[in-house]
C-alpha cells in the first residue's frame, strides 16, 4: 500500500491543495495526516474540511490549542491560535462549527499499524515533544525514544524532514537523494511540513511510504497568495508570512 504522509499544514490552503495534486500523481492508496492542520495560517476552516476527508489523522498541538488552551506557544503562535479558534467557533455557520470542532475532538494522539506508528510529536509525548536533528547528540533521549518504538515512527512537529537511525545519525532528504529504504531495525522519520517548512526550503514537503521504500517530495505552491492573506489579517503577525518565503 502506497501511503502519502502529510503533516503541519497550519491553515495553508494553497500548499495543501498543491500537495494533494502531487499525491494524486503518485498513485497513492491513502493519505495520512500527522496533525497541526490549523494554526499560523489564514485558512483553518478550509484546511480542516479537506483533511477530514482524508483516510486518517492524528491530533497536533495546534489542533489541541484551538480546541482547549495553547501550551508553551510563542506570542505570535498564541495570537494566531486564538484567531483560529474564533474562525472555527464564530465566523462560520453553527453546524459547520460543531462539525469541525467535533472532528478535532475525536482525533487520536497516535495510530499504530503493526510495527509502524504515526504521531505528531514523538512516541513518548505524541502531542508536544520535539525531536530535532541535533538531538542525535543527546544519546540518552534518542535511546529512550528508540526503546519505545517497535519498528518505525513517522512524525512531524519540528517541520524539519529527515530520517533518524539507531546509530545516532540524522539524514536530510537531500543527503539521501530524497529516496531511501528504511533500515532493517528501527527508524524515526520526520515527514516535514506542508504549510510551513523550516529547513531552508520554502516548498511544501511530504513523504510517500511504499514499504520499505520512502520518498520525500517537495512541491511548489502559490506562496504569494498565502503570504498576502496573512498580511491582510491583523491578528496574524506579518512574521508568519515572511517566514514562509525563507523556509524557516
Amino acid at each position: 500500500m502506497r501511503t502519502a504522509i502529510v503533516s503541519d499544514i497550519h491553515g495553508n490552503l494553497e500548499a495543501l491543495q498543491a500537495v494533494l495534486r502531487d499525491i494524486e500523481s503518485q498513485r497513492c492508496d491513502r493519505v495520512v495526516c500527522l496533525g497541526d492542520v490549523v494554526g499560523y495560517g489564514p485558512n483553518p476552516c478550509e484546511c480542516l474540511d479537506i483533511v477530514s476527508t482524508l483516510d486518517a489523522c492524528v491530533l497536533g498541538n495546534h489542533d489541541y490549542g484551538a480546541l482547549l488552551d495553547p501550551e508553551g506557544f510563542s506570542f505570535a503562535a498564541e495570537q494566531a491560535i486564538f484567531w483560529t479558534r474564533k474562525q472555527l467557533e464564530c465566523n462560520t455557520h453553527p453546524a459547520d462549527a460543531q462539525r469541525r470542532l467535533e472532528y478535532l475532538a475525536r482525533l487520536p494522539r497516535t495510530i499504530s499499524e503493526g510495527n509502524i506508528m504515526f504521531v505528531h510529536g514523538s512516541v513518548r509525548n505524541p502531542l508536544n515533544e520535539y525531536v530535532f536533528p541535533e538531538d542525535v547528540f543527546n544519546r540518552r533521549k534518542m535511546e529512550k525514544l528508540f526503546s519505545m518504538i517497535q519498528g518505525y515512527s513517522f512524525q512531524g512537529h519540528t517541520h524539519a524532514p529527515g530520517v533518524f537511525s539507531t546509530n545516532m545519525q540524522f539524514a536530510r532528504p537531500d543527503e539521501i537523494g530524497y529516496k531511501t529504504a528504511l533500515p532493517d531495525d528501527k527508524a524515526m522519520v520526520n515527514v516535514g511540513s506542508v504549510g510551513q517548512p523550516r529547513d531552508g526550503d520554502w516548498r511544501s514537503c511530504y513523504l510517500v511510504l511504499d514499504f520499505p521504500q520512502i520518498e520525500f517530495r517537495r512541491v511548489e505552491y502559490d506562496i504569494d497568495t498565502t503570504v498576502n492573506k496573512i498580511f491582510a489579517i491583523e491578528e496574524l503577525d506579518n512574521f508568519l508570512g515572511e517566514r514562509l518565503r525563507e523556509g524557516r
